[in-house]
């Protein structure tokens, strides 16, 4: 059984295919951490905001434990309030 590609990971291929063009010859270092860094935090602000901030919608959205979600949102500086703000900035 295969599994159907999706957008988010065909952007994720198109980027990476722009970065190695990048590095010209350069070699890469750390690019696990720094593809997960650049996919989880925009996931964790757009599921904050659809969520209106309410950490226990948002980790049932993400399929993870709340306490998680915390570590998670301030590992990258995120907090409800910030997030609020930002979603009523977009209105």
């Amino acid at each position: 059984m295969s599994v159907r590609e999706g957008p988010v990971a065909t952007c994720v291929k198109q980027a990476l295919e722009r970065y190695f063009r990048q590095l010209d010859g350069e070699k890469a270092a750390d690019l696990y951490e720094m593809v997960l860094e650049q996919v989880e935090k925009p996931l964790l602000e757009m599921v904050m905001n659809h969520a209106h901030s309410n950490q226990v919608k948002a980790a049932e959205m993400l399929g993870i434990n709340r306490n998680t979600l915390r570590k998670k949102l301030q590992l990258y500086g995120l907090s409800g309030q910030k997030l609020r703000r930002k979603a009523t900035r977009k209105k």
